[in-house]
């Protein structure tokens, strides 16, 4: 219960509370301080120069003539609040007790300024100053006292106010605490949010970015990236179980069949041989599967990633297309290059040649198989972020109904019967695609041809920033 309540929300909370109330409460003492520290010597101010007027008018008399109680009378009319003016003769003995309880005053006042010629005192409500001086060869003190009424009734006041103040400061900063708070950590529980619904069931749904934040952007395409190769691998793995069984299943059911015929009665030599070359070409069939199996299984995301160099496509696509044209010289390819970029560099990408080379042969191969061997076209561009590679044939294409089939391994469109595949090259394909972080798509209507265009991210910004820093 405890650790639900004190979670990172709450802890944020108080940790933004304590730093306001830290620095409400600093500076709130520190107006406080400066304010009394200046009301006092502005007071002492006033006060010596009431002193020092007292001095002027007793030596400005003929004969300093001092009151049995040591109070004077006002000088003028611009008096102090409270304020009581003192001259005393300085005992030969210097010994200011007597002085001391007739005026309440503490002795070692006195003496301090016998000693400094100058010293103040104050006792919370009265503030004294005072100086000595000679008349006619004799020592005299003069002395000025008022009440700071400023120090006393508005600086009382100010206190009040700036606690008042505080208070509120922390009423508001905690209300502004939990809103702060909330708005940084709503992205974060949103995100959870969306999280948690996520299962194996819907693998399909993804984290939407967060608008001006990001480095939490940066979590969210991370974890779009792991959900789709997690998909990827969920889906290759269904399918594969669905389509394996039975694509398995056949050459297996017509090998037997054809052993269990031939098994049934004696048949010559002849028959028996034409038996086993069904068999045997039933085995090899079986035996092209298994390996199309191990190729899907090893680019299913499954985490071993192949050896990843730095790859020119545009070399890439040669050696495709040279390889395609060695496995039948019927095969009729061109190779657009009016889109290529001045800067070669922007051609290059991070990845595995080997499946990279896989994966164009099989659709350049396909779309010459499923055109007839009519005239393929393949062209590459690039961008100074992406580079792309589109190959348009004009064969049967693929029926609009069945589009949502092609990537499922062993799926075969209906009207390919007389075609020889398998149906593994575009979901092999879009695995690698995928695996380079980059993009397949396929657009195709029937008897009018396809087009599927592969886009990968470039190496050019990264090359570029090299070169900077040498």
């Amino acid at each position: 219960m405890f650790n639900r309540v004190i979670n990172n929300q709450t802890k944020t909370m108080i940790l933004l509370m304590v730093v306001f109330a830290t620095i409400i409460l600093l500076f709130g003492g520190l107006v406080y301080y400066s304010i009394v520290n200046f009301s006092h010597q502005r007071f002492y101010e006033l006060l010596k120069i009431r002193t020092t007027t007292i001095v002027q008018i007793e030596k400005s008399k003929k004969q300093l003539d001092l009151p049995e109680n040591h109070i004077l009378n006002s000088l003028n009319d611009e008096e102090l609040p409270m304020e009581r003016d003192y001259v005393f003769s300085v005992p030969e003995d210097s010994n200011f007790k007597k002085i001391s309880s007739e005026v309440h005053i503490p002795d070692s006042f006195f003496k301090n300024i016998i000693r400094k010629g100058e010293a103040n005192y104050n006792d919370n409500e009265f503030y004294y100053i005072g100086q000595s001086f000679k008349y006619n060869n004799k020592s005299y003190i003069a002395i000025a006292s008022a009440k700071n009424h400023y120090v006393v009734y508005y600086l009382g006041f100010l206190k009040r106010t700036l606690i008042t103040c505080m208070v509120l400061s922390l009423f508001f900063s905690m209300i502004f605490s939990f809103y702060l708070s909330k708005t940084l950590f709503k992205p974060i529980l949103k995100i959870t949010g969306k999280v948690k619904e996520i299962s194996s069931e819907n693998l399909h749904l993804r984290l939407e970015p967060q608008a001006g934040n990001k480095e939490l952007n940066e979590l969210v395409d991370t974890f779009n990236t792991m959900l789709t190769r997690l998909e990827t691998s969920f889906e290759t793995q269904n399918h594969l179980i669905g389509n394996v069984s039975h694509e398995l299943r056949t050459p297996l059911t017509s090998i037997m069949g054809e052993a269990d015929v031939a098994l049934s009665i004696n048949r010559s030599a002849q028959e028996y041989k034409e038996t086993l070359e069904i068999i045997l070409d039933e085995a090899e069939k079986l035996d092209k599967k298994i390996k199309a199996l191990l190729l899907i299984a090893q680019t299913g995301f499954d985490g071993k990633i192949q050896k990843i160099d730095r790859v020119r496509i545009d070399q890439l696509i040669w050696d495709a297309i040279e390889t395609i044209r060695k496995i039948d010289s019927r095969n009729n390819i061109y190779l657009d290059i009016s889109m290529l970029p001045d800067n070669p560099k922007k051609l290059k990408i991070l990845g595995n040649e080997q499946l990279l080379h896989l994966a164009v042969t099989n659709i350049i191969n396909n779309g010459c198989k499923y055109s007839d061997f009519q005239q393929v076209k393949v062209s590459l561009g690039a961008t100074d972020t992406d580079v792309y590679i589109i190959i348009k044939d004009s064969g049967i294409g693929i029926p609009e109904s069945e589009m949502h089939k092609i990537y499922d391994p062993f799926f075969r469109a209906s009207n390919t019967k007389n075609y020889e595949g398998y149906g593994i090259g575009l979901p092999l394909a879009r695995n690698i695609v995928r695996m380079h972080n980059g993009e397949l798509i396929v657009s195709s209507f029937e008897n009018q041809g396809t087009t599927v265009q592969l886009r990968f991210p470039t190496l050019y910004n990264t090359l570029k920033n090299e070169e900077t820093q040498i």
